[in-house]
């Protein structure tokens, strides 16, 4: 392989034990929570801990990379992600559980960014399209087969053997960082931010945690009006703190660039709905409709056969129509097949629900590829680590607050509906809102200008030539 192929490849590795591990989870909660003695919306606690992990801990990526080395940190990020495994596997309560997944999210938070960083600082910026389209089909093939083998474990076996699959990936995995990643590292790393790293770890962990938990009655409603209030003021104290900084741990001064302002804010609104799906599809099946754990993971593993289908379209279609225009068009269409689920019923047929997933994936494939490209456009060089920590951080905490809005709009609805139980009529309203918000991130890549990204969609040239009648 050469080595723009090498890389994305071994990046894939990671991003597929992942999002192999998202997937499956999603497809057994109901299992899981029965085994633990709690309840499914309870247990969400342990998608959102995951989430949040990721989110606190993503901040130290760039730096721990610029001063151990990306292969020594990849190759360590893995290790620990296996040990969370492990941790899951051998729960049995919910504490034990959300412990464990907040193990896993700390390697996760340094195995994934620290992947992207080696990307973007190895591959051509004019070829970074092509590798985030290409770094993508190794790992679609987790989404792919996690719902099946998840619901199928979980129906004919245990559900405690989908983490523990982990360990023989993750093994592979540290095989391949340590023959074929370089250890890149900062010639001058930066100081730690160690102040920043304390506020921005509260303000995320309050806000994230507290709007998870709020409706359920396992936390006092004063315990999570104290967790809101408390990420709501360390988020004020290091917006302020972050002014002064010299090198700050999330750098907010990124936003001044009008490409990743989009990328982040529109990618911030569409994930919302994204995050969101893998937690309501999977109960709506099984809970809503009667479904076991191996029919709905047949069913919602669809979409990502349409994710894989989209990557080697994605690099043509931006240079045919460009970021901004692909963009709004795509953030309609994408988030109106969320919303599109709403319309499901016991009766639905198979093939009209396997359609509408199969589509939703292709749009929504299509905009995270344009979007995470977009992120890099105007970064120079030496602030691609910082870019690169704040543009996970946002994918993070995006799709935690998919699954807070998403399960809080459940739990209102059967309120709502006055029942004991959950039913498939208090699902819509999640599928609708979740969708809308999805949908209206089409205003902020609307405000975009209409050449952004254009060097990245390999239409410079031609706009060169536009502005220079003599082609010089």
């Amino acid at each position: 392989m050469t080595q723009k192929r090498l890389v994305p490849f071994i990046v894939a590795v990671s991003l597929f034990m992942d999002n192999m591990d998202s997937t499956v989870i999603a497809t057994s909660l109901p299992a899981i929570a029965r085994d633990i003695g709690t309840s499914p919306l309870a247990l969400k606690l342990a998608v959102t801990s995951y989430l949040l992990s990721l989110a606190v801990f993503i901040p130290m990526s760039g730096w721990t990379a610029d001063r151990f080395g990306a292969r020594t940190v990849f190759r360590a990020a893995i290790a620990v992600f296996v040990l969370g495994s492990i941790g899951c596997a051998l729960s049995s309560a919910l504490w034990h559980f959300v412990l464990a997944r907040i193990v896993q999210g700390i390697g996760g938070a340094m195995m994934t960014p620290v992947g992207r960083l080696v990307l973007v600082r190895t591959i051509d910026r004019k070829e970074l399209v092509n590798a985030m389209a290409w770094v993508s089909i190794p790992a679609m093939i987790g989404p792919l087969l996690g719902p099946p083998l998840g619901g199928f474990i979980t129906t004919y076996a245990s559900w405690h053997w989908i983490f523990l699959i982990n360990v023989p990936m993750g093994l592979v995995g540290i095989i391949l960082v340590t023959r074929y990643i370089e250890n890149i590292r900062a010639e001058v790393p930066e100081r730690f931010d160690a102040v920043g790293m304390v506020l921005s770890g509260v303000a995320v962990a309050g806000l994230t945690f507290g709007l998870s938990i709020a409706g359920l009655d396992i936390v006092p409603w004063p315990w999570v009006a104290g967790l809101i209030a408390a990420g709501l003021i360390s988020l004020s104290l290091y917006l302020a703190y972050a002014r002064r900084a010299p090198a700050p741990i999330i750098d907010f001064g990124l936003l001044k660039l009008p490409s990743f302002r989009a990328s982040l804010v529109g990618g911030f609104m569409f994930r919302i709905g994204v995050g969101a799906m893998p937690f309501l599809l999977p109960l709506l099946l099984q809970v809503g409709f009667k479904l076991s754990p191996f029919q709905s993971g047949l069913i919602t593993f669809t979409s990502t056969m349409g994710a894989i289908i989209v990557k080697g379209a994605a690099p043509r279609m931006l240079k045919a129509f460009g970021f901004r225009t692909l963009l709004i068009t795509n953030a309609i269409l994408g988030g109106l097949s969320i919303a599109a689920c709403a319309g499901f019923s016991a009766q639905t047929s198979f093939m009209v629900m396997v359609g509408v997933l199969m589509i939703g994936g292709f749009f929504r494939s299509l905009q995270f590829t344009a979007v995470n490209a977009l992120a890099y456009a105007e970064v120079p060089a030496a602030r691609m680590s910082r870019a690169t920590a704040l543009a996970a951080v946002g994918q993070q905490v995006s799709l935690a607050t998919g699954v807070a809005v998403g399960a809080l709009t459940v739990e209102l609805a059967v309120r709502y509906h006055d029942q004991a139980a959950i039913m498939a009529s208090d699902f819509p309203p999640g599928f609708i809102l979740v969708g809308l918000i999805a949908t209206s991130s089409a205003l902020i890549f609307w405000r975009m200008p209409a050449d952004a990204g254009a060097e990245m969609a390999d239409r410079l040239p031609a706009a060169s030539r536009a502005s220079d009648p003599k082609g010089g």
